[in-house]
Formats: structure tokens, C-alpha cells, sequence
């Protein structure tokens, strides 16, 4: 492609663009809700058959795209109000004012936005080969004037990849004082996205890392088209010189040697400049751009777009796939004159996470992870991919701050990286995936390690012809019992190794042995609690009748093992106000007995026989107690509840019948009788940014805590479903669910109508999902590092044990680790979670996953195996904990802190030299800023007007146990435009980044974060499209608030009905709709999600956050 060639004019925003054959849109990170129906994983073309018998080298990742980092999923609400618990006129979100959000100047037409000129040669993609080391692209600031080139070493010859072009610095406009003041208003630093300096080793991701440097940071960096080999020999390129193969800046234009040879594959053609415009427009979407650059696989050509076949020059071979980064922007001297001057960052010049999402789905896609490789950086966890087990852990399994860990502590407080992994012990997986096999080794039980008790695992070391083992954990050298004794071959391997899944898979189960169990015998099965509030709320509101209804068909579904005809979980029932009714159903009584226990203060279970029983053996018993029960309390005038002495009735009971189990609360109201556990009503809303406002986090009674550690004992787990008009004071509530590992669920001001659909699919999915009782887990390290703290729903007695009265398939526990000795290059580091637990049968058994780690002694090497998604779930459980003791404006200060030492870290040692002006961040942290600020804007950290206290414990509570992807939606949420790609297309439309200026008044969107799902109509959409969506005539006839879609019979409706159904099945919580309209009240609870723009509780936009970022890390520097 010739660099020369003019840009054609580019359209106005929100017109349709092209279409990309082949895009496959993944399901949510490849792992489907938890009784969601599986999606198969289209693009693997089915699934891989067995595992292979020989190690695999481990699939190499193509390059990802100069500019799109491989982060997490751009999704994330920042903060949140409704947390999908409101009806509709009680979801606001951010103050109630009608102030309008501010609007960039960037969504006016596209003549409007200034341009800053930037141009980047990224490198191709190209299947396998070695990484570069690294490439940084500068972008420009409108109007900068631009600064000499940094040149470092050439690049090393042989690597397959042409070295990115330089980009010119804008250092202009900043003075190096690094002054906030610096910056004209709304406009960042020049921002740099570069990896590793000259020096640094090639990248240990399998994907080439690049920095990326740009002046406001680059929404994903300009991605370039795959091509099929590189220029011919003496073939030229007009632009600037690119000899430099690391940090990229390149020489002022005047400077350029139009003879410049390139040895690698071309990028996409730059715009071409008139003579009286120097430099180099930035380009499309996410890479640098004043123009709205084409979302990827929207719509048709730009009209009047030449092919690029057109152009002329010397060509290179046809690109594999046209990018939309590689359209050329508007020419300056077609804006008005006006506009040239103006100051203003382009949001399409910083990193996008849309983009970042779509080159880490394109380039990483296709291939499955096979983890034989330590150190492997997985796909992002909103890419679909399939993993082949062949020696670590699966990324579903357990996910890492960073896959390359410096060898000493003095390093790694240098760098400022947490350390750490987040856990997901039981993780549900695709069909297409085998779950871990079961190891029985009979009455012997599992081997392990004499001195520290690891678990025998793929990297134990077998000497002596196998007559010995030495522990990859501590060194000790163990002898082999005789029975597990197998002769090694002449590489030094076990010749059953193959045959045994504990030396040669990343995951798998020992059957536990009784030495594992209890007061040494086997358990029981566990059991079920009902505990039904039968107050006047929970009456009058019509939640008694509803839930009664739907246990008579939900008890039928309790989880079961394998193949097992029925459950082996008993069930129990008790309803309660003021006092607690308990009943006896046993089978051989014609009608149900209630027991009454008024002494709340010394609670008791007043039968044994009976209260348990066996689901299929006392069916009409049960069936006759829930047809009764909302009859019996139909005339209730009483509203005090109590609340503890329900929780210790339950563990009571479970105690009795030495069983472990799960009690499943339906609860109203703040419980204010005179009871253990009692409590007031302490909502103070003027503590709020005071030092006291830490105690709205805190419970306010230490009865719970007890409560909890007697519940963990008896291997009690508490889910609880909350049904509040007013305040019940989560933080307290919620203490028992979270230290036995149980969940907490809110339905604020809960009315049959508009909330059965959510309340019902939330208790059949966790009454029916599989559940680990009575567990343990402990996280062994090899020498060197040792796990430190810990976060998650759990309760410690001890600094190593996590115990756990249950553990699902959606909770995770997050470990940091800390270094306690030099690690070794050579060697690694290994973690292995070792989780002890009861089957829903009643099966003891242990889960082992693995996983090793490489160790590095430069500090680039850490900053190209990062994982920002994993990143940001720790730092926001971090903080979200912080704030139970800190005042909250010390928590955001400490984040903002720590994100800003670790890029200058990153800035002083890794980059290449370059102008202060620059901002420059790692290639795997580019979307580093966007993501915190997210946290930083969340409810918890900074609430708008309308949100509660109560709101806020909630999200705590929730945000504590999330996983990766999770939280990667929850702070940026996606936003999908419904209306923009074809109808009959049957893949997700490809998300827009969370910005007011990327809607367009005639479309309609899809917003979802995990917890809410909103559908945004513009008021000019097209009133066939109204028709077919809504079954009404106008845009002013849609009634805003909807909750449902109406089920009509077009191709429009059925898709977006069977969009909402397939988001609903990928995410853990069912999340409840409500439509809104353009210039609607509720829009500014919408806007609320928009979480690149400023938010009402003053939170900052993307941009303005990214100039503080900068400012920070100047003063780092200097």
C-alpha cells in the first residue's frame, strides 16, 4: 500500500460499516452461567478430541495487533445503583438532577474534531514465529508541533517481523514540570504504549508484546492487516525511517527519506498530508483518530472510498482481512478553519477495550490454550477458547496478576505488580472440556510430600529408577510406597505416566481417604433448610405465595451426583417473625405438625425425626405444608422479624443431624425484635466522605461473627435472599453468608409483577447448583514466595487455611503472594491449590490444581506477562476491603498511587528514552487506566446522590467473590448496538466502547454488566423498527421502565429477545430489563454505565483521568 495515497472523506457517525466474515462472538470468557445451557464453542470447529499423549509444545499466539492489547474484556459498570434490584421508578443511579451529561465536542459531525497527527506501523500478524521484543507507537496531541525522534538499536535481524515504524513525540505543549495546570482542559499527554527496552529478552507470552506510546493514549493502537509475506527486496516505503525496534518516535516530517527500505511486512497506508499540513493524521478507531473510526464488523465501505487496490506505488501481497484501522482519517485542511486549532484529546486516540477484546478474540480465538507451557499468558477471559489440560491448570481454573514473576522482593517492590491469582476451585466448564478426573488410590489414599504434604502433581521430580520422588514444592526427597512404584524411562519419566492424571494433567481429584473426614468417618449427605420470613411484608407483598409455589416443583432439582436417579440432599422447612415454626413432614403423617419455639434468646430444635427428610419419600407431606403455609400467615399483622436465632435454629438442626448443609433465608426486614443479633436503624447518610464512614461497611453487632464461625464448624453454608422497602443494613446481614461461603441476593421493594421472573431464576439456579460442603483449602507455593492474604466469601482461623461452609462454582478466592526468598530463573515457581471438600452425595474428595510460573530478573519480562483483567479483580477486592478500615478517600488515593508507581516503574526502566510529554505504557497494561478508573468511579468508592448505603454493602459483598470475567463486565459494562448490524446475522453485534458519544439518537442499544441489562432507544429510530421491537407506533407510545419485551413474531424482535436470553445464560445472577428512553428521567441511571464520560458523583472521564495518570507519573519521574 502506498503512503501516499489521499484519505477519503470518512462518514458521519452511526452509519453502517462493514461487516467482517468470520467474526465469532465469544460466550462470556468461554465459560457459560452456572446452569446456563452450555454454548458449544462454534469456532474450534467441535470439540478436540482426549487429551494428547505427549506433551504439546503449546500453541503459539499470533501477534497480537500493534495496538490492541490483550486485556480483559471492556466491560465494567462503574457504579452502580440499581444493582438490578429496583422497580422503575426507584433505579436512579447518579443525583436526580436533569442536568445533561456533558458532551464531548468529538460527537458533533466529523468535520468538528480536531485531529493530532500520529501515524503507526504496526507489526503484521503472523501465526507462529518469535515475538518481537517490543514496539512503542507515539501519537500526537492536536496541534503539537512535533519533537526529534528517538532512535535506539536496530532491530535484530531474523525475527520475521518488520520493525514498527516510529511516530513522531509531542512533547510541545507540555513543559516538563509535569504540572497538572499543564494540560489544557479535557486534553492528555502524549501517550506511549511500549514493551521492554532494546535490551529486554524476547517476550515469554506466546503473543510479541508491544509497547504502545501515543500522545493521549491510542484506543487499541492502529492494527494492520495480516499479510501474506513481506515487501520484495528493494521495494521502498515512503515514510519515516524504522530502524528502531523498540520505542518508537520518529523524526519530524520534514526529516523523512522517502528511499527508507523496509525489510518487514508493510502497515496500513498512513493518510497522506497536504503540503501545508505537516505530519501524519491519526488513524480510525482506536488507533489514532479524529474521526469516529468504524466499530469492528459494522456496516458497508465508506462511500467514495477507493479499494485499496486502487492506490498506486509498489503493493504489497493482498492483506488476509481489511482492518478498520487502516481507513484513513479526514485531511485537516477539511475542517473549518476554527477547528484547527482547538485542543481537545480524541477519545479515539486513547486505548480502547472494544478494540483490545477484538484483536485478542481474532488472534486468539481460533487455536485452543494448551497449557503444557509454564508461564503462558492465557487468551483474555472475554475471548471464547478452548482449553487442552497438559500440565497446568486451566486459566477457568486459576488466573495470574502476572505469568513472569521477579526472582527477588526488591524487584517486585520496584515494580509495584501485585503478585497474585485468583481461584476459582470448581469452576463449571464447557462441554466441550473434560472435568477433572477422580484418582482413587484406595485405602493409601493420595501420595504426598513427607514434609510439606503436597499432593503428587505433574512437576514432582522421580530419582533412583523410581524408587523415589523429590518434592517440586520444598526439595524433600520421599521414597515411592511400593504399591505406586513404576519403572522410569531414559528420559527420566514414570512409563505410566500417561496412565495416571496426577502426572500428567494440571487438574484432577483424589478420592479422600477417612483420615480426611470429620471425627475420622465418612459424612452424610448433606442437607437443605428453607427459612421462610412469614412477616406482614413478606405477605402482604406476595413473596410467601410465590416462593411456596415454586419450592413444590424446585425440590425436585436439588443437585445430584453423576448419574444418580435422585439427590441424595434431605430438606427441611421453617417459617418465622417473631418466633420460629418448625415442621415435622415426615412421610408416614397425613398432614404436616408445626412445632412453635418462642424462646428466641436460647434456641433449640424441638424434633429430630421428621425435620429432614427424603424429597420422593414424603412428597404429598411437602406438598401440603407449601399449599398451607400462605394461608396460615394470610392474616398476620406482625412486622418485627428476628434474624440470628433463624440462622442458629438452622445450624442447630444440621448439628443434630450430623450433617453438613446449605440454609436458603428469605428475609424483609430490619430485625428489630428482642432477640440475639437485634439491631437499629444506623443509616447516616452525612457520614458519607467522612472518616466515620467506614463504619456504614462494619456490622454493628460482633453476634454475626460468632454466629458465622459456629456455622463454618458445622460445615453450615447461609445463602440469603433479602426483599428490603427500606434499610436492612446489608453490611450486618450479610456477615454470615460471607464467612461461610454462601451468597447474598437483593430485591429492593420486590412486587410480584415486575420481580418474579428475576427472584425465581436466581433460587432455581442456586438451589440446583453444585456445591463443595464442609471445605478446606490450602494454597502450597514452591520455595521463594508463600501466599500472604487472601480475599473472598470464607472464613481463617489459622494464616493458611481457607475454610469454607460451602463453595460453588461461581465463588472464587483471590491469593497474594509475597516473596520470602530469591526465586530461580531456571526453575520457576509452582503454586498448587489443594481444596478438601463434600460431594453433594457425600463423597469426601480433594481437588488439586497446578500451576507453574516463569521467574525473571528484567523487569520488561514481568511488565509482557501481565494480566490487567486479573489486575483490576484484585486491586478492586483490595480496595473493597480497604474501605472496612480506611476512610474511602485513602483507598482511592492508594490506587491511584499504585497504578501510577507501576507505569512509571515501567516508564524508567523499560521504555526507551523519550520526551517527558509522552505518556507510555506497557502493551499487556494499556487498558490499566481505563479499567481503575472504573473501580475508582464504582458505587463503593464514590456513590452518586441516589445510591444507598445498603446498595453499597451489596456490591461489596459481591464484587468479594467475583471471578475474572466478572469483574471485567461489572466495571465496564458492554454496550451493543441492536439496530446496526444485519438482522439476519446470528453472532452478538460487536460492542461500542461505554461513551454517550458512541450513541446514536437513530439506534437502539443493549447495555449489561452481569447485574443489570438495559435496552437505550434513541428518539429518532426508525418507527418500523419501534413497531417490530415494541408493538407500538411511535417512539413516544414505548412505555419507559419496561421490564419485558413484548414476544412478537419478526426477525428483529426474535433476535434481540434471543440476544437478552443468551447474555442472561452466560452471567451468574439473572439480570432484570428495563428499557429506556432518549431524554427519559431514567436515562441518567443509564448514563450511570457510560463509564469513559464523567460521572454525576464526580467521578473523572477516561481522558481527564488519563491526564491525571500522567501528571502522577511525572512526578514520579522527577
Amino acid at each position: 500500500m502506498n503512503v501516499n495515497q489521499s484519505a477519503p472523506p470518512v462518514p458521519p457517525f452511526g452509519q453502517p460499516q462493514p461487516v467482517y466474515p468470520g467474526y465469532h462472538q465469544s460466550s462470556y470468557g468461554g465459560q457459560p452461567g452456572s446452569t446456563a445451557p452450555p454454548t458449544p464453542c462454534g469456532s474450534y470447529n467441535g470439540p478436540v478430541p482426549g487429551y494428547q499423549q505427549t506433551p504439546h509444545p503449546g500453541v503459539s499466539r499470533a501477534p497480537p495487533s500493534s495496538g490492541a492489547l490483550p486485556s480483559s474484556t471492556a466491560q465494567v459498570p462503574c457504579g452502580q445503583g440499581a444493582y438490578g434490584q429496583f422497580g422503575q421508578g426507584d433505579v436512579q443511579n447518579g443525583p436526580s438532577s436533569t442536568v445533561q451529561m456533558q458532551r464531548f465536542p468529538g460527537s458533533q459531525p466529523f468535520g468538528s474534531a480536531p485531529l493530532a497527527p500520529v501515524v503507526s506501523q504496526p507489526t503484521v500478524l503472523q501465526p507462529y514465529g518469535p515475538p518481537p521484543t517490543s514496539a512503542q507507537v507515539t501519537a500526537q496531541l492536536a496541534g503539537m508541533q512535533i519533537s526529534g525522534a528517538v532512535a535506539s538499536a536496530p532491530h535484530p535481524s531474523g525475527l520475521g517481523y518488520g520493525p514498527p515504524t516510529s511516530l513522531a513525540s509531542a512533547s510541545g505543549s507540555f513543559p516538563n514540570s509535569g504540572l497538572y495546570g499543564s494540560y489544557p482542559q479535557g486534553q492528555a499527554p502524549p501517550l506511549s504504549q511500549a514493551q521492554g527496552h532494546s535490551g529486554a529478552h524476547p517476550p515469554q507470552r506466546s503473543a510479541p508484546q508491544q509497547a504502545s506510546s501515543f500522545t493521549p493514549p491510542a484506543s487499541g493502537g492502529p492494527r494492520m492487516p495480516s499479510v501474506t509475506g513481506p515487501l520484495l527486496q528493494g521495494q521502498s516505503f515512503g515514510g519515516p525511517p524504522v530502524s528502531q525496534p523498540n520505542h518508537v518516535s520518529s523524526p519530524p516530517p520534514q526529516a523523512l527519506h522517502p528511499g527508507t527500505q523496509m525489510t518487514g511486512p508493510p502497515g496500513p497506508p498512513p493518510p497522506m498530508h497536504s503540503s501545508q499540513q505537516p505530519g501524519y493524521q491519526l488513524q480510525q478507531n482506536g488507533s489514532f483518530g479524529p474521526a469516529r473510526g468504524p466499530q469492528p464488523n459494522y456496516g458497508s465501505p465508506y462511500p467514495g472510498a477507493p479499494p485499496f487496490s486502487s492506490q498506486s506505488g509498489p503493493q504489497p501481497l493482498p492483506p488476509k482481512r481489511l482492518d478498520p484501522d487502516a481507513i484513513p482519517s479526514p485531511q485537516l485542511n477539511e475542517l473549518p478553519p476554527q477547528q484547527k486549532t482547538r485542543h481537545r484529546i480524541d477519545p479515539d486516540a486513547i486505548p480502547s477495550p472494544i478494540q483490545v477484546i477484538e484483536d485478542d478474540r481474532n488472534n486468539r480465538g481460533s487455536e485452543p490454550f494448551v497449557t503444557g507451557v509454564r508461564g503462558q499468558v492465557p487468551p483474555l477471559v472475554t475471548t471464547n477458547f478452548l482449553v487442552k489440560d497438559q500440565g497446568n491448570a486451566s486459566p477457568r481454573y486459576i488466573r495470574c496478576t502476572s505469568y513472569n514473576i521477579p526472582c527477588t522482593s526488591d524487584m517486585a517492590k520496584q515494580a509495584q505488580v501485585p503478585l497474585a491469582a485468583v481461584i476459582k476451585p470448581l469452576a463449571k466448564l464447557p462441554p466441550e472440556e473434560v472435568s477433572p478426573y477422580i484418582v482413587d488410590h484406595g485405602e493409601s489414599g493420595p501420595l504426598r510430600c513427607n514434609r510439606c504434604k503436597a499432593y503428587m502433581c505433574p512437576f514432582m521430580q522421580f530419582i533412583e529408577g523410581g524408587r523415589r520422588f523429590q518434592c517440586c514444592f520444598c526439595s524433600c526427597i520421599n521414597d515411592v510406597p511400593p504399591q505406586y512404584f513404576q519403572h522410569l524411562d531414559h528420559t527420566g519419566k514414570r512409563v505410566d505416566a500417561y496412565d495416571r492424571p496426577e502426572l500428567y494433567l494440571g487438574s484432577y481429584e483424589f478420592l479422600a481417604t477417612v483420615d480426611y473426614c470429620k471425627n475420622n468417618k465418612f459424612p452424610s449427605p448433606p442437607a437443605f433448610i428453607f427459612m421462610i420470613d412469614v412477616s406482614y411484608n413478606a405477605i402482604r407483598s406476595g413473596l410467601v405465595r410465590l416462593l411456596c409455589e415454586e419450592l413444590k416443583s424446585l425440590v425436585d432439582f436439588l443437585p445430584r451426583e453423576g448419574g444418580a436417579e435422585e439427590s441424595a440432599i434431605r430438606v427441611g422447612f421453617v417459617t418465622y417473625n417473631k418466633v420460629l415454626h418448625f415442621y415435622n413432614v415426615k412421610s408416614s403423617l397425613a398432614q404436616p405438625q408445626m412445632m412453635v419455639v418462642s424462646d428466641v434468646a436460647d434456641m433449640f430444635v424441638p424434633l429430630l425425626d421428621g425435620f429432614l427428610v427424603n424429597v420422593n419419600e414424603s412428597r404429598a407431606v411437602i406438598t401440603s405444608l407449601l399449599d398451607q403455609i400462605p394461608e396460615m400467615f394470610a392474616d398476620t399483622r406482625e412486622t418485627e422479624t428476628v434474624f440470628a436465632p433463624v440462622i442458629q435454629a438452622g445450624m442447630e438442626a444440621l448439628k443434630a443431624a450430623e450433617c453438613a448443609g446449605k440454609l436458603f433465608l428469605f428475609h424483609t426486614s430490619l430485625p428489630i425484635a428482642e432477640a440475639p443479633g437485634k439491631l437499629k436503624n444506623r443509616d447516616d447518610r452525612k457520614l458519607i466522605n467522612t472518616d466515620k464512614e467506614k463504619t456504614l461497611f462494619q456490622p454493628q453487632t460482633g453476634v454475626y461473627q460468632t454466629l458465622a464461625k459456629e456455622c463454618v464448624a458445622q460445615g453450615c453454608c447461609v445463602d440469603l435472599f433479602l426483599f428490603p422497602n427500606q434499610y436492612v443494613d446489608v453490611a450486618t446481614l450479610s456477615v454470615v453468608p460471607q464467612l461461610t461461603g454462601g451468597s447474598v441476593y437483593k430485591y429492593a421493594c420486590f412486587q410480584v409483577e415486575n420481580d418474579q421472573e428475576r427472584f425465581v431464576s436466581d433460587l432455581r439456579r442456586d438451589v440446583q447448583k453444585v456445591v463443595g460442603f464442609d471445605a478446606v483449602m490450602r494454597v502450597r507455593t514452591s520455595t521463594g514466595i508463600r501466599a500472604v492474604d487472601f480475599f473472598g466469601a470464607f472464613y481463617m482461623s489459622n494464616t493458611t487455611d481457607v475454610e469454607l461452609a460451602g463453595l460453588d462454582g461461581d465463588k472464587t478466592v483471590t491469593v497474594e503472594f509475597k516473596h520470602d526468598d530469591r526465586l530461580n530463573e531456571e526453575n520457576g515457581a509452582l503454586l498448587q491449590c489443594a481444596l478438601l471438600y463434600t460431594s453433594c452425595a457425600g463423597q469426601r474428595r480433594l481437588r488439586i490444581h497446578n500451576l507453574a510460573l516463569n521467574c525473571c530478573t528484567q523487569l520488561a519480562d514481568l511488565y509482557r506477562n501481565c494480566e490487567t483483567d486479573t489486575l483490576i479483580n484484585y486491586m478492586a477486592k483490595f480496595a473493597y476491603r480497604g474501605v472496612l478500615n480506611s476512610p474511602v478517600k485513602t483507598v482511592r488515593d492508594t490506587l491511584i498511587t499504585q497504578c501510577a508507581q507501576i507505569l512509571a516503574c515501567y516508564r524508567k526502566n523499560c521504555a526507551s528514552p523519550s520526551s517527558a510529554g509522552q505518556l507510555i505504557l506497557p502493551e499487556c497494561m494499556k487498558l490499566l487506566p481505563v479499567y481503575l478508573n472504573c473501580v475508582l468511579k464504582s458505587d463503593v468508592l464514590q456513590p452518586g446522590a441516589e445510591v444507598t448505603t445498603d446498595d453499597r454493602a451489596y456490591v461489596r459483598v459481591l464484587v468479594t467473590s467475583m471471578d475474572v470475567a466478572e469483574t471485567n463486565v461489572f466495571f465496564y459494562p458492554r454496550l451493543l448496538p441492536l439496530t446496526k448490524s444485519p438482522i439476519e446475522s446470528t453472532t452478538e453485534p460487536p460492542a461500542v466502547r461505554a461513551s454517550e458519544e458512541r450513541l446514536s439518537n437513530g439506534d437502539i442499544y443493549l447495555l449489561e454488566n452481569g447485574l443489570n441489562l438495559f435496552i437505550w432507544v434513541g428518539a429518532s429510530v426508525q418507527q418500523g423498527v419501534v413497531q417490530s421491537l415494541f408493538s407500538v407506533s411511535s417512539f413516544s407510545q414505548i412505555t419507559s421502565g419496561l421490564s419485558i419485551l413484548p414476544v412478537l413474531d419478526n426477525p428483529l424482535s426474535k433476535k434481540v429477545r434471543g440476544l437478552i436470553d443468551s447474555l442472561r445464560a452466560q452471567r451468574s445472577r439473572y439480570m432484570k430489563l428495563i428499557v429506556v428512553k432518549q431524554e427519559d428521567k431514567l436515562e441518567m441511571l443509564f448514563k450511570h454505565f457510560l463509564v469513559e464520560d464523567k460521572s454525576l458523583s464526580g467521578g473523572a472521564s477516561y481522558v481527564d483521568f488519563l491526564c491525571h495518570m500522567h501528571k502522577e507519573i511525572r512526578q514520579l519521574l522527577s
